[in-house]
Formats: C-alpha cells, sequence, structure tokens
C-alpha cells in the first residue's frame, strides 16, 4: 500500500454503497437468493438487479438463474476474485482511516 495516502486507490466497484452493502452479505454466506439480499440490503428489485450485473460483469459475483417448480430463482455467490477484492478494499480502507 502506498505511504502517500494521496496515491491510495480505491476499488470503484466495491466502493459504491449499494454494491459494497450486496458484496459484505455475500461475504457472510456461501450464496444468498435473490429475496434473502432484497431484505438484507432493502435495495429495489431493479437497483438490486443493476448492481447485482455489475458485480457480476467485474467478475465478483457469480449468478445462478434456476428454476423452484415454476418459480424462477436467482443465487447469488461471491467469486474468490470477489473476496480478494473485498479483502483488498478492508485493508485500504484501514490503511486510509486514523
Amino acid at each position: 500500500m502506498p505511504e502517500d495516502r494521496n496515491q491510495l486507490v480505491i476499488d470503484r466497484l466495491i466502493h459504491e454503497p449499494a454494491r459494497l452493502l450486496i458484496i459484505t452479505h455475500l461475504a457472510a454466506v456461501k450464496e444468498a437468493d435473490f429475496i434473502y439480499l432484497l431484505r438484507m440490503t432493502g435495495l429495489t428489485k431493479g437497483n438490486l438487479s443493476t448492481h447485482l450485473t455489475k458485480l457480476e460483469e467485474g467478475g465478483y459475483v457469480e449468478i445462478t438463474k434456476t428454476f423452484e417448480g415454476k418459480m424462477p430463482r436467482t443465487i447469488a455467490k461471491l467469486t474468490k476474485g470477489g473476496r480478494a477484492a473485498l479483502k483488498s478494499y478492508a485493508e485500504a480502507m484501514r490503511d486510509l482511516l486514523p
């Protein structure tokens, strides 16, 4: 980590509050379905879906779509890269804060 705080690089994909909230919830579980994440984050369906897509595109979250009977089910799981990115982000924040 750079000594000069002006050189601190923050992962903007994780730094966005809604995505940070999603990632921290996913870090605490093996996987989570869409409804669980809706309840835990308080986001709207559209916002949650958009942020999950961005996290998936960044390689931080793996999304699996299945059916339970006739009901669609979306499962999100933090990838190894996502866990590593969250760890790096947390370290950067610790270095930044007094």
